[in-house]
């Protein structure tokens, strides 16, 4: 692209120049970035759009850096206390339930939805994937939306682009994907996603072929968005109703924050 070329040249002149020292040599490389990206707003965009489909696991790092910021710490459950997001949750509502790159588990029609942000390498994760399954078990009415939400470093960006992957090859197959991934000992790698996608027979070159492709970037970079406009700290976060509830808050919160939803909106 035409800015890395003028960066090119900005650091060849910089380093050409005798005794330039290094932040002179800095200084004149961001000049020259600063005034064509001036001129040349729209490249923008593309430069960062190019830049992520090349390095996906760069989107879980940043976010991972900003919510470090914030109040909360990442993985660590809270008392379950209920957050009022309505405001966001309905400004967001089609996003956030009926996103074509989300996973849909249970009624796709169900009377109430909820969403879970989750990471492969949160503790708390793993231990609320029980009361994940139970759900679908005991309410055929509900509607269970999870959200690839990569906070905990490069090895959860790297298992959530195989999620991603095998999730489009073989969306029958992806709670398997998902339940054997939890359940893997020790911290989640690409190395240990790809051998459970192994495991169940997917096709490995497409799967290599889909973790590089575009979709694998907006399903993270959508996710990304959307945690951060809902105010999600941590991981498991779920959305029931207009309510954010932080942390692996247990089967029976879960219910109940169901059960009032269903009694608040009847269908």
């Amino acid at each position: 692209m035409k800015v890395w070329k003028a960066i090119g040249a900005a650091i060849l002149v910089a380093v050409a120049s005798p005794g330039v020292q290094a932040q002179d040599q800095r200084g004149q490389v961001e000049a020259v970035v600063k005034d064509y990206l001036a001129s040349h707003p729209d490249e923008l965009g593309e430069i960062v759009k190019n830049y992520f489909i090349s390095h996906p696991e760069a989107v879980g790092q940043i976010l991972a850096a900003i919510l470090k910021s914030r109040p909360g710490a990442l993985g660590k459950a809270t008392d379950g206390t209920a957050i009022d997001r309505s405001a966001a949750i309905a400004s967001r509502s089609t996003v956030l339930f009926d996103s074509p790159h989300q996973v849909t588990l249970g009624d796709p029609n169900g009377d109430v939805t909820l969403v879970e942000f989750f990471d492969y390498n949160c503790g708390y994760c793993r231990r609320a994937l029980g009361d994940t399954l139970r759900l679908l078990k005991d309410d055929p009415r509900l509607k269970i939306v999870l959200k690839e939400y990569p906070v905990l470093g490069p090895g959860s960006a790297a298992a959530a682009r195989v999620a991603i992957a095998a999730r489009m090859q073989a969306p029958s197959k992806y709670l398997s994907f998902h339940q054997a991934l939890l359940q893997t000992p020790g911290p989640v790698s690409e190395a240990k996603a790809l051998d459970v996608a192994r495991g169940l027979g997917l096709d490995m070159d497409l799967l290599a072929r889909d973790m590089a492709s575009a979709e694998v970037v907006a399903t993270i970079e959508e996710t990304v968005k959307l945690g951060a406009a809902l105010g999600v700290t941590g991981t498991p976060s779920y959305v029931v109703g207009g309510n954010l509830l932080v942390g692996a808050v247990g089967l029976s919160a879960l219910k109940a924050r169901i059960a009032a939803t269903r009694a608040a909106h009847p269908k």
